[in-house]
């Protein structure tokens, strides 16, 4: 680890240190239900560290940003795996392949909750996919994973594609592959993601709905109805 990279390193262990909570650290342990070791530093202490440390690795090489990464990853905290999400997200314009394979290995060797499978999944993931379409092909064989986290990525990827109406054919397949998982995060992964696909494509996801719709938990299709209207509601839950 070069100089740089050790030094802001070390400022960021200083900061989450300086603002760690031990009685807030043991709620967000109770709230994830020990999925997640954390820190108990509080959201608007870590939203004040992303600009401070964006402004630094905003100059670096990828190499270097990417090694201050996977250091704050290998921490397995809460917190410095937000503070990845949060910082890499200020480069989303440049995602593509290359970031798109780092990612993934992110999530297959650290990411442990859904609050690092969704940063990873609906910003980093999705800029990737959105800068480079065909990366959505990519995620299929992520529905068959063993591990529930990549599993639920599987669906929150697409969230973008989704809310945008694009590559719906795509967006439902995934949908479909997944109706049957009864991991409770995974489900709740499908309906976000029927949810965000229905304001820009309503009368596919409800057609969908209504014919695949007894492959899904009751909890799946209430939340993919909540942006329904009163009659599409009906329709799916009815």
């Amino acid at each position: 680890m070069n100089q740089r990279v050790s030094t802001l390193l070390a400022q960021i262990d200083d900061f989450l240190s300086a603002h760690a909570d031990p009685v807030f650290a043991a709620g967000q342990q109770r709230f994830f239900l020990g999925t997640a070791s954390t820190c108990g530093v509080r959201t608007v202490h870590l939203n004040a560290l992303v600009p401070l440390v964006y402004r630094e690795v905003k100059k670096w090489e990828a190499a270097d940003r990417d090694q201050l990464m996977e250091a704050l990853w290998k921490q397995r905290k809460l917190e410095p795996g937000v503070l990845v999400c949060h910082v890499y997200r200020r480069f989303a314009k440049s995602c593509g392949v290359r970031e798109f394979d780092l990612f993934e290995g992110w999530l297959d060797r650290y990411v442990t909750n859904w609050a690092h499978t969704d940063g990873l999944s609906s910003w980093l993931l999705a800029a990737c996919i959105g800068n480079v379409p065909e990366l959505r092909h990519r995620l299929p064989p992520w529905a068959k994973s063993n591990n529930r986290w990549k599993r639920r990525s599987a669906a929150v990827s697409l969230l973008q594609e989704a809310k945008h109406g694009r590559h719906l054919k795509d967006v439902l397949a995934m949908a479909a592959s997944l109706l049957k998982d009864r991991d409770d995060m995974v489900e709740k992964g499908v309906g976000w993601l029927l949810k965000e696909a229905y304001p820009a494509r309503p009368r596919e996801v409800v057609e969908f709905l209504e014919k695949r719709g007894h492959e899904a938990t009751r909890f799946t299709l209430r939340y993919a109805a909540e942006k329904m209207t009163a009659t599409d509601r009906a329709r799916v839950l009815g």
